[in-house]
Parts: C-alpha cells; structure tokens; sequence
C-alpha cells in the first residue's frame, strides 16, 4: 500500500514538472551540443544520475563497513581462542597448585576469609 502511495506522488510530481517545464533548452556535454530537449527531461535525467551515484556511494560504504567487521569478527574470534588457552591454562594451574596443598598437608585458607 505505501509503495502505490509513493509511486501515486512521484507520478505526480512527474507530470507537474513535464507539464510546466516544456521549454527547449540545449545541453552541452564536452564537446557534444544537445538542442531542442525539454527541460523536464533534463530535470528527470540529472535526478536519476543523481540517485545512482547516491547508490554507488552507499554501495561501496556499506562494503567498507562489511569488511571491516568481517576483519573485527576474525580478531574476536581469535580472541576468543586465546580466552579458551587461558582459562583451561588457570584451570590446569589450580589442579596442580590443589594437589601441592595436599601432598604438603598444608590446607589452602584464605587469609581474608572471616
């Protein structure tokens, strides 16, 4: 429904600006001339240029953006990896550091304990 909304509005505004811009304008492009094209078409055509290069700049700043992430993701990831090393490493260290107290029969406190 909105997009029959919107296309009801840009066909309007298309018909006003063909309709009170009928004039024959020459166009110049480097070293070609065009003569005798409506202005509507003109107004139309740099619209349209606009709108695609618009999308362009969008296009390749969101590619950007993906390719940043992507290069954030793997270093979260390996990251995480490194995470992993060290918690099994602290864990290895408390088994190890427990079955000392044990054989010296000295049992772990801890000195701020109530």
């Amino acid at each position: 429904m909105l997009i029959l909304i919107l296309s009801l509005i840009v066909g309007s505004l298309l018909v006003y600006v063909s309709k009170y811009n009928f004039q024959p304008v020459s166009v110049n492009l480097g070293f070609t001339v065009f003569s005798g094209i409506p202005l509507f078409y003109v107004i139309i055509v740099s619209l349209v240029i606009g709108l695609i290069l618009s999308y362009l700049a969008s296009l390749i700043q969101s590619i950007s953006t993906s390719f940043i992430l992507h290069g954030k993701n793997v270093e979260i990831k390996k990251n995480k990896g490194e995470v992993l090393e060290l918690t099994k490493r602290v864990h290895q260290l408390e088994i190890k550091n427990e079955k000392l107290g044990k054989d010296s029969g000295i049992e772990p406190g801890d000195r701020n304990a109530l």
